[in-house]
């Protein structure tokens, strides 16, 4: 992993605030772009999924645990400020409510593979620094 991350980026990598802001703008951008056009699902999904990618790949050791626990609440944020701007709902509860669970379901694979596939790259890379 090491040896992938020093070809990715010429420096130590991105700390946490950056990992953050990198899944941030990314999920938001795709998803703000998706419920304008057309409902959340695919294009948001593969930038969730990126987004989990890019923060293993991109992000210094030690910040995996980030990685893994960051995109499904930058998703939740990113969704409520989507439905309460573009998506004209307000913060009215109940069409919230009703909004929020749809797209949450229709992301929850790619949210659901993309975290298995964090998580399982978290404990791999804590087993490996353990061992030194």
């Amino acid at each position: 992993m090491d040896a992938v991350r020093s070809k990715a980026v010429k420096g130590p990598g991105l700390k946490v605030p950056g990992i953050i802001v990198l899944q941030f703008l990314l999920i938001f951008i795709f998803e703000a772009l998706e419920y304008t056009f057309t409902e959340v699902g695919f294009f948001t999904g593969l930038a969730i999924l990126v987004s989990f990618l890019g923060g293993l790949y991109l992000g210094r050791p030690g910040t995996s645990f980030t990685n893994a626990v960051n995109p499904p609440i930058v998703f939740l944020i990113s969704t409520l400020l989507i439905m309460a701007t573009i998506g004209g709902a307000g913060f009215s509860p109940g069409e919230i409510g009703l909004e929020l669970i749809t797209t949450l379901s229709s992301v929850a694979p790619w949210l659901i593979t993309g975290a298995v596939i964090a998580w399982a790259a978290h404990f791999a890379l804590m087993r490996k620094y353990s061992r030194k």
